[in-house]
């Protein structure tokens, strides 16, 4: 237990990987070096898969591109309804960049989500979109009124889920992560190498992009209810 308590200690703490000399020193840590090459790379991606783009007889490269585009787009459509489709585009981005971050331990990269800062602004900035898709739908006046249904004892309570909503978030998506690695330590321990394997296909690579999609799919419904 000790081993995977020092193991634990090492996962959560993540190291300054240098320090940028403005402003009394700005320390750059790993998770944020880890983000930047993920975000290096999909916009590599994304530039070679958008070259040369046509109308008639596209290349493949470019069918490739919009068969993602349309399954992503369409997908996260169908969760957030007609009303929110101009939202599609940020759950897509995070729903890619959640799904390569939770996977990218399989290349020996620290996944950026088993920082709990990354998380809780993952979730910080999916709860500022909710409540500016329900400002932007029913104006400052109603998405005030909203806080006083269905009467107006409540409204402690409804002002509460504003900090109760990103948390869940942040904590649904970290505690996951945490909890696949501390389930892999563990048969790691007890079982023959073989079996550690076949779990680690399992929560490295679609527990991972799972619960990418359970972070889109909620801020989705937050989403929906507060465009409705």
């Amino acid at each position: 237990m000790d081993k995977i308590a020092e193991r634990l200690l090492e996962e959560l703490n993540c190291e300054t990987v240098f320090t940028i000399p403005i402003f009394g020193g700005i320390a750059v840590s790993e998770s944020v070096v880890v983000t930047w090459i993920i975000m290096a790379v999909l916009i590599l991606i994304s530039i070679i898969l958008t070259r040369n783009l046509k109308i008639n007889h596209i290349s493949k490269r470019q069918a490739v591109a919009e068969f993602i585009v349309t399954k992503l787009t369409g997908m996260c459509e169908d969760m957030v309804g007609p009303e929110g489709k101009r939202y599609t585009c940020y759950l897509a981005t995070v729903l890619i960049y959640i799904g390569v971050a939770n996977i990218i331990g399989l290349f020996g990269l620290k996944s950026p989500t088993k920082d709990l800062n990354v998380t809780v602004a993952l979730a910080l900035m999916s709860i500022i979109l909710v409540e500016f898709a329900g400002i932007y739908q029913h104006g400052v006046k109603k998405w005030l009124h909203k806080f006083t249904e269905p009467i107006a004892i409540v409204t402690p309570i409804n002002i509460l889920e504003i900090v109760t909503k990103p948390l869940s978030l942040c904590m649904r998506l970290f505690g996951n992560v945490l909890g696949a690695f501390v389930i892999m330590e563990l048969l790691k321990m007890v079982v023959p190498v073989f079996i550690p394997a076949v779990f680690c296909l399992y929560f490295d690579v679609f527990d991972g992009l799972l619960q990418a999609y359970v972070f889109v799919f909620l801020t989705s419904l937050y989403i929906k209810e507060a465009v409705e």
